[in-house]
């Protein structure tokens, strides 16, 4: 018979990730507490949360793990020639961490079919905390108005954000309001992990839309044993990826 889920009080340490169920795959425990230190916790134990409104906080580890190992990377064609003409026209721009919070928002919004989102207020609070700490970072694409409406400001377009932690990377979530931007920014943090010498990205759950681009599953046991190796390493540059104004070149793919 299968042990009920561990109720994990404030003062408890999360379970070892192993422990986790097989169905569902990778519930490992719940609680209440929901903290940047908790969430600092988990990531370092290959441990994410996960919940609907309303439920406990549930903790997870799926095995196996979906994960993006950089030399399986691939560029698609049709994002090579979307990147080409942004470029060209510069019609969007990009920047890191300037509005961590609002990317947040917009990935919690409602999608086609979606009645809400597992990002609420408590989830933008903990990981705010996280990008407090230089633990958490976001990229965004902004839009520039048309020339008619130069006294507008830039629109957020796209945005993405995720957990570092050393030279590991834990990606969250990203949404788009524009036809592959959101891509156009998946496609900038990967260039800018690889520029700083990561070798990983964490995937979370298997998706067609991840393995499109290179993204396989690992064991949960592979999983930890990289991770643990790479977020053991110095904390990486992110600054130099930007001016002091937040801004980020778009990548450079003629190597790919």
């Amino acid at each position: 018979m299968r042990q009920p889920l561990p109720w994990i009080e404030p003062h408890q340490a999360l379970p070892d990730p192993q422990e986790a169920w097989i169905d569902p795959n990778g519930l490992l425990c719940a609680g209440r507490d929901l903290s940047a230190v908790r969430l600092l916790e988990a990531y370092s134990n290959g441990i994410f949360p996960w919940y609907s409104p309303g439920q406990p906080v549930l903790w997870w580890s799926p095995n196996p793990r979906m994960v993006l190992s950089f030399e399986n990377f691939k560029l698609h064609r049709s994002l090579r020639k979307t990147l080409t003409r942004v470029k060209s026209q510069g019609c969007w721009s990009l920047t890191l961490d300037q509005c961590f919070s609002r990317v947040m928002r917009g990935c919690a919004a409602p999608r086609d079919g979606q009645s809400g989102s597992w990002i609420t207020e408590d989830i933008i609070s903990a990981y705010t905390g996280l990008h407090h700490k230089g633990l958490a970072h976001s990229i965004e694409v902004w839009e520039r108005p048309e020339a008619h409406s130069s006294d507008q400001e830039p629109e957020l377009v796209a945005g993405l954000y995720g957990v570092a932690i050393g030279r590991m990377f834990f990606g969250e979530s990203m949404f788009t309001l524009r036809t592959d931007a959101s891509k156009l920014a998946f496609l900038t943090l990967v260039k800018s992990l690889v520029r700083m010498g990561f070798t990983m990205l964490d995937c979370q759950q298997n998706t067609r839309h991840l393995a499109s681009f290179g993204a396989s599953e690992i064991s949960r046991t592979r999983f930890l044993e990289r991770t643990k190796d790479l977020m053991n390493q110095s904390t990486a540059p992110w600054q130099e990826l930007c001016d002091a104004q937040g801004r980020m070149d778009w990548p450079n793919i003629e190597d790919q």
